[in-house]
């Protein structure tokens, strides 16, 4: 049986030898160009079996010589390879017909996997989607070896209705993963529309996704559309869905099978043509398992799902992300500041708890805050010195889960970078205990009935609590 013929293009040839090496010990023929011409002209003849190509090459953008190969041989598969790595190249590379694509530096051992794939996958001659061009505004940062994977997988969802499941700590970023892959999918079109289950009163969830009726409850003094006819050929972003109440889990599952639904109050179905992205930083698995979250609704959602890294797993992109900010918050008004080496270095040690989110406030505190254009390492240690040492107030449209998850982040580390005292579970009862249920009644509006609920705490018990506690009486609060 004949070797398949791989061209490779590069205009680097140490990337060309380490190709050349590789691809030759894993059997193939391997033919070598440092420019995008010289490879068209054998694309052209009749060459090869597998295009390998760089995006920046002297003559011509990789890229832009991909929906050429294609139209030419819609069968000859072609791997684009970057060190531009953002999620704009994935996104591009995919649009214009690329089998793949492999941000540099690459591993080899992944890259001839990929060759081995294409050459594999059965020769429909697919044609790129034609999206046209769209500029990049990278609403991801990073180019990490974690981000890379998030950004290959999404420029593979973006012509795709799948449902998608976005799994990460509270401050990942989940958010931005479901606007780009509406912004860059085929529904950009059309309306985008979020919902936080976390952040909506448990008997109003129905109402606010599905829409009522006017007179379908007290208060319902007109009609609404609800979350659902909002996103009608766009994108619902189900945003905290391990915190969706069970009634309503119910109610979702039978939309997603029968693709319709009826507003509270309301008889005649309306259908429903929305894809469907959720979110949660809980363990749906452990849920389910408590009987807290239906099984069949997780695998509807969860037909694709992406994990998101926190961000002291990926600190190299620190630096980016900074940087990023700082300018974002110069285009905003605020003051022009620069982080030095060694300030820079102590952020990238830190263990950011509350992840970018968190990171992003510490940026614009300091480039608002801090007098002086270059700020310095002794500034950056007394920000992260006021970080580890009391819990933040919870944010402005904060879940009540997210601002519990803060207190306990924080409560670690004031105890040993993360290692727990002795006595963890009575320390963190007495700790938190009177904010948890503070918060509660805080998103409750003060209702001890609900609260209590929420809490999973009889209601008289609750209420020695508060009084025992000593909690303020909150009416009508938030």
């Amino acid at each position: 049986m004949t070797a398949a013929t791989i061209l490779v293009a590069d205009d680097d040839a140490a990337i060309r030898t380490v190709l050349g090496q590789a691809l030759g010990r894993a059997g193939y023929e391997v033919r070598m160009a440092s420019n995008a011409s010289t490879l068209w002209q054998w694309v052209s003849d009749g060459d090869g079996d597998l295009v390998i190509t760089d995006v920046v090459m002297p003559d011509e953008n990789g890229l832009d010589l991909v929906p050429r190969i294609k139209k030419l041989r819609p069968d000859l598969r072609v791997i684009v390879m970057s060190a531009q790595s953002t999620l704009m190249t994935a996104v591009k590379a995919n649009e214009r017909g690329a089998f793949d694509y492999l941000p540099k530096p690459f591993d080899l051992k992944e890259l001839v996997d990929v060759v081995g794939r294409a050459l594999e996958a059965p020769r429909e001659g697919i044609v790129p989607g034609g999206a046209g061009p769209r500029e990049e505004h990278l609403p991801l940062i990073g180019r990490s070896s974690a981000m890379q994977e998030i950004y290959r997988t999404l420029a593979r969802l973006m012509s795709t209705d799948l449902s998608v499941m976005i799994t990460g700590d509270s401050g990942t970023g989940k958010e931005l993963v479901a606007r780009a892959l509406h912004d860059y999918g085929k529904r950009r079109e059309r309306a985008f529309v979020a919902i936080n289950m976390a952040a909506i009163p448990r008997d109003l969830i129905e109402s606010e996704l599905f829409g009522h009726e006017k007179g379908a409850f007290t208060g319902a003094t007109s009609r609404s559309t609800g979350r659902f006819g909002q996103a009608q050929g766009g994108t619902l972003f189900l945003d905290e869905i391990g915190d969706m109440p069970p009634e309503a889990q119910t109610r979702l599952l039978r939309v997603l099978q029968e693709n319709e639904y009826t507003t509270v109050g309301g008889a005649t179905p309306i259908r429903a043509d929305v894809r469907i992205i959720a979110a949660t930083h809980r363990d749906l698995k452990q849920q389910i398992r408590q009987g807290l979250f239906r099984e069949d609704l997780y695998f509807r959602l969860n037909v694709v799902p992406i994990r998101l890294p926190a961000l002291r797993a990926r600190t190299e992109d620190i630096p980016e992300l900074v940087n990023h900010f700082l300018t974002q918050a110069a285009a905003e008004g605020l003051p022009w500041k620069i982080i030095d080496p060694a300030a820079m270095e102590r952020l990238k040690t830190y263990h950011w708890p509350g992840n970018v989110r968190e990171l992003e406030n510490l940026v614009r505190r300091l480039a608002a805050l801090h007098s002086g254009e270059v700020i310095g390492v002794e500034v950056v240690e007394a920000e992260l010195a006021d970080l580890t040492t009391a819990p933040p107030a919870a944010e402005e449209g904060e879940g009540l889960s997210q601002s519990i998850e803060r207190h306990l982040d924080a409560y670690f580390t004031a105890h040993g970078n993360g290692l727990p005292p002795p006595g963890l579970y009575d320390r963190v009862l007495k700790e938190l205990e009177k904010p948890l249920i503070t918060l509660t009644l805080k998103a409750t509006r003060g209702n001890q009935v609900r609260a209590a609920d929420v809490l999973g705490l009889n209601r008289n018990t609750l209420r020695k609590k508060i009084r025992d506690l000593d909690i303020p009486v909150i009416r009508g609060g938030r």
